[in-house]
């Protein structure tokens, strides 16, 4: 079967997705599963093999790599400075702000309620704790958590 196309989301082969799920202008690779509550934005990208768990919210401009897990309500920022309203007092648009990108490299995982803050990057198998603020870059092979996430351990893999 060929990659299917949902109004302008991109599925490959073998997607699950649960019920109440939002997406829109983005591309979920071959044997993911997207659980229950989750919204994924438009140029949003998941890889293969991918477990996104239920209430997880991710923004424009996040790149998820393959084999990443992604647990329940986990948020994604894609904004440094947000604002409700422009210089000039009304209601922004698309052109008032600039998406910040954040990549979540392969095999990586992140617990729980975690949030990403925009422009880093999480290497590759590198694990975030459940409840973590991620503000920094995550090494690959490290684990952080707290608030502000700090290193626990490092190249555990």
């Amino acid at each position: 079967m060929e990659d299917q196309f949902i109004n302008d989301v991109k599925l490959g082969k073998n997607v699950k997705l649960f019920h109440f799920v939002n997406l829109y202008g983005c591309a979920i690779g071959d044997n993911t599963k997207v659980g229950s509550f989750v919204e994924i934005q438009k140029n949003a990208f998941i890889g293969r093999n991918c477990k996104i768990s239920s209430h997880t919210f991710i923004c424009e401009g996040v790149y998820i790599e393959d084999n990443v897990f992604i647990g329940h309500n986990v948020t994604f920022i894609n904004d440094k400075y947000p604002h409700a309203t422009s210089t000039s007092g009304h209601l922004q648009t698309e052109d008032d702000w600039h998406v910040v990108k954040t990549y979540v490299k392969s095999g990586a995982s992140i617990g729980s309620s975690a949030t990403i803050l925009c422009g880093v990057t999480i290497g590759e198998n590198a694990i975030v704790g459940a409840g973590a603020v991620v503000t920094k870059n995550v090494a690959p092979g490290t684990i952080v958590a707290g608030n502000p996430a700090h290193v626990l351990k490092t190249e555990y893999v």
